[in-house]
C-alpha cells in the first residue's frame, strides 16, 4: 500500500522588526496567503490584530532578535531584514532572505554584502563617511512587495 505524499507546510515569514519599515507591507502578503509571521523585537510594537501576527519581544541585548529568528527559521521560511549577518545566518539553514528595499540576499551576493557592511562601517569609524543608508522610498516598498510576493509564491509552489 502507496501513500501519498504529505503537503509541504506553509511557509512563515520572520522579520527583523526592531528597525523595519515595511511591517504593513509583509502582513499584507501574509494575509493574502493565510501564513503566519512573527515580527522579532525587544521592545512592544503596534501591529495588526490579525491572528497570523505574533509578537515576539526577546530581551535586550546586541543580537537576542537575530538568535531567535536564526533558531527558529526553517529552509521554508522567509526572512525580512536589513541585517546582513542574519540575513546569511538563515540563508545558511537554507531559508530566503529579503532587505526592505526588496532586494534578496543570496548565497551568490551574501559574502559581497558582508564584506561591503565591514568596509562601510570601517570608513565610518574613520570618519570618511557619515550616516546610515537612505530612507526607503515609495519604490523600494512596491520592490519588496513585489519581491515578497514572488517568493511566497515560488514557496507555495514547491508545496504542491
Amino acid at each position: 500500500m502507496t501513500s501519498a505524499a504529505q503537503p509541504l507546510p506553509k511557509p512563515q515569514i520572520y522579520v527583523d522588526a526592531d528597525a523595519c519599515t515595511v511591517k504593513d507591507e509583509v502582513v499584507r502578503v501574509g494575509e493574502r496567503h493565510d501564513l503566519i509571521m512573527h515580527f522579532v523585537a525587544n521592545q512592544w510594537m503596534r501591529l495588526d490584530d490579525s491572528p497570523l501576527v505574533n509578537r515576539v519581544i526577546v530581551p535586550e541585548g546586541p543580537d537576542a532578535a537575530d538568535d531567535w529568528i536564526a533558531d527558529a527559521i526553517t529552509d521554508r521560511d522567509i526572512c525580512v531584514t536589513n541585517d546582513i549577518p542574519l540575513a546569511s545566518r538563515c540563508l545558511e539553514k537554507g531559508a530566503k532572505a529579503l532587505g526592505q528595499a526588496g532586494k534578496p540576499f543570496d548565497t551568490a551576493s551574501i559574502g559581497m554584502a558582508l564584506a561591503m557592511r565591514d568596509l562601510n562601517r570601517h570608513l565610518r569609524e574613520t570618519g570618511e563617511i557619515r550616516g546610515g543608508g537612505r530612507p526607503v522610498s515609495r519604490k523600494d516598498r512596491s520592490t519588496f512587495l513585489s519581491a515578497l510576493e514572488n517568493m511566497v509564491q515560488a514557496l507555495l509552489r514547491q508545496s504542491l
